[in-house]
């Protein structure tokens, strides 16, 4: 996998993914940017997010299940001195469909979080990462 990050700005940057993909990031005002896109730090929480949600969809899919939407809530906290790592992440998934098992959802999120997931178990070595979810009847 390959990426590339190129300075646009004041605090703004341009990543690239190998696929081709471009985002943009920046900080807030405070930190000399002019917030134009999320911060790197909040990509990871999103990239977190994203690879999660992945698995949890496939999964569910691979088990016959109706699932029609995934969304999952992010919260984390940082450390207060520098490197200001995530300390604490919470997932909230709330998952849609027709006629879905509480064990099979359940039984998603844990295999995501503990197998699949390499972004989340990754930040799992700085952060304790916590999950709970709900389901929701189309």
């Amino acid at each position: 996998m390959d990426a590339k990050v190129t300075w646009v700005n004041d605090m703004t940057f341009l990543g690239q993914s190998g696929s081709g993909h471009g985002v943009v990031m920046d900080t807030g005002q405070a930190f000399g940017g002019n917030n134009l896109g999320p911060s790197p730090m909040e990509l990871l929480l999103l990239g977190a997010g994203g690879c999660t949600s992945v698995d949890v969809v496939s999964i569910l899919k691979k088990a016959r299940q109706d699932v029609s939407g995934v969304e999952v809530q992010l919260s984390a906290e940082r450390a207060p001195e520098v490197p200001k790592v995530f300390t604490r992440i919470h997932m909230h998934f709330v998952v849609r469909g027709k006629g879905l098992k509480d064990s099979a959802v359940e039984r998603a999120i844990k295999l995501s979080a503990e197998t699949y997931c390499s972004a989340s178990i990754m930040l799992g070595h700085t952060a304790e990462i916590t999950h709970d979810f709900e389901v929701v009847e189309d």
